[in-house]
């Protein structure tokens, strides 16, 4: 669905157009007198006398030319709640046969400011309309055009460039996501990195020599049975030019295909494992929404781009990899491999970037979705200040987190008899924990960390609220809320 958003100062009442006008809970309107004429105004009131008590929206003739469609909503509203009701409303309209209308904003009657409201009302249409469809040798296009009416003022400039960046962003982490994993492998992620620079990235690939010559092992030992090369690639952007010491950073998994290698997974439902790398494209998303809106603030994204297959070369239980950070790994399954990949990406971004925190994201393990299903993400950290701002980010934006322990009792588990560390615990249970306990193991200068597995939250096969089905963006908008709030 192809959402396009125009904005204009007036209209001529007398000819044929469409309204969506915003309803207090009781669908009450006001401030109708320069849209419609007494006796239209009335009719509308004789509509909202009758009982709608079940209903979000009301769609009704108002004459031969004219629909109204009244869009009920709360009293004092929060940002995701708005967004909810965009989503719901452009969902709405897909069973009308209304395709261009008026959106007036002269009778709302929020405790909020109309930029801040449309702003919300928007991003909820924008990412409940996102499509992939790419593949589709039809494709059904359904065009919707929104007329903003504002006469009391101009929706800022600000306001269109934190849209355009928060649903760019979003939908770019979704495309990647989406893609078939012929069509995404690690070379093709980087390439469609690269063409970040135009944004003003900078954006810097190591590829299989160079990441040999940094001792990368951990990751190399994923991706060496497969035909596809593996990569570490960093995105940097600095809006503080001041400076340019301590960045932010931000470190995903990017497992473009996760076999499972020699440790084979089961075939049914592996086709989604293509969702293996959700951890990067939620970095690279928000890398891409911070250079679009210009934030005033230095920040490093860090993914490592793998493919995990049970090639002639493939990587065995058993083996021992040596780490960028210079820790041995015994690696007992080769299907516990993204903490093998991120174990660089975050010794590596500690070392060489000197960040003030490193936040890593990826879809780490099928425990997580055992213990907190589709509803929250799971959080591990060493610092409760860096844990309470993400939680916060989460709660306002409802992408919501649950913080889980880190302990010594579990970091035991991880212990190896060969080697500084296994890969995997044997033991039994408490799998994302013991899965977070090996990475801790690579932040070496105890830089404030914090880890997020998303396993359960980077797809959905149903859709809710502002995610349409499929790959949802989940991390994006937390993490542009996160850096806006504390570091801007």
């Amino acid at each position: 669905m192809i959402v396009q958003v125009n904005h204009i100062n007036k209209v001529n009442t007398k000819s044929s157009n469409n309204y969506a006008l915003f309803a207090n809970e009781k669908f009450e309107v006001s401030n109708l007198k320069d849209l419609f004429s007494k006796n239209e105004i009335s009719f509308i009131r004789e509509v909202v006398q009758k009982k709608h008590d079940k209903k979000n929206f009301i769609i009704f003739n108002l004459n031969s030319k004219k629909q109204v469609i009244l869009i009920k909503t709360k009293k004092n509203p929060l940002s995701y709640e708005i967004e909810n009701l965009g989503a719901d409303f452009i969902n709405f309209i897909k069973t009308t046969t209304v395709n261009n209308f008026i959106l007036s904003l002269n009778n709302t009657q929020f405790n909020k400011k109309t930029d801040q409201f449309l702003q919300d009302f928007l991003l909820g249409i924008k990412l409940k309309s996102y499509e992939f469809n790419l593949y589709k040798s039809k494709k059904t296009i359904n065009k919707i055009n929104i007329n903003i009416l504002n006469l009391k003022s101009k929706f800022k400039s600000i306001n269109n460039i934190k849209l355009k960046a928060l649903v760019e962003g979003t939908n770019f982490a979704r495309d990647l996501v989406s893609e078939p994993p012929n069509v995404l492998n690690p070379k093709e992620y980087v390439n469609r990195l690269i063409k970040l620079k135009k944004l003003g990235l900078k954006v810097t690939v190591y590829d299989e020599k160079k990441l040999k010559k940094l001792g990368m092992f951990s990751l190399l030992g994923v991706g060496q049975g497969s035909v596809n090369k593996s990569y570490l690639v960093t995105l940097e952007w600095y809006g503080n030019k001041k400076n340019k010491n301590n960045p932010l950073s931000f470190v995903g998994k990017g497992v473009c295909f996760d076999t499972g290698g020699i440790s084979l997974k089961p075939a049914k439902f592996m086709e989604e494992m293509k969702y293996d790398m959700a951890g990067s494209a939620v970095v690279v998303g928000l890398m891409k929404n911070l250079a679009i809106r210009k934030a005033k603030v230095n920040v490093v994204g860090v993914v490592g781009l793998v493919e995990n297959m049970p090639g002639g070369n493939a990587q065995r239980p058993g083996d021992i990899v040596k780490s960028y950070s210079g820790k041995t790994i015994e690696v007992l399954n080769t299907d516990a491999e993204g903490r093998l990949v991120l174990a660089d990406a975050l010794s590596f971004t500690e070392k060489k970037f000197k960040p003030k925190f490193i936040i890593d994201l990826a879809t780490l393990t099928g425990a997580i979705i055992i213990a907190l299903g589709e509803e929250f993400a799971g959080l591990f950290s060493n610092n409760d200040q860096l844990s309470s701002k993400i939680i916060k980010a989460g709660e306002e934006v409802n992408e919501k987190i649950w913080r889980l322990p880190l302990h010594k009792n579990y970091d035991k588990l991880m212990n190896s008899t060969v080697a500084d560390v296994q890969n995997i615990n044997y033991a039994g249970g408490a799998g994302s924990i013991t899965a977070a306990q090996f990475l801790q193991r690579f932040i070496i200068n105890k830089t404030p960390w914090a880890h997020l597995d998303i396993a359960g939250m980077a797809f959905s096969k149903k859709a809710a609220n502002i995610n349409p089905g499929g790959a949802t963006g989940f991390g994006v908008r937390l993490l542009n809320r996160f850096v806006e709030e504390n570091y801007e």
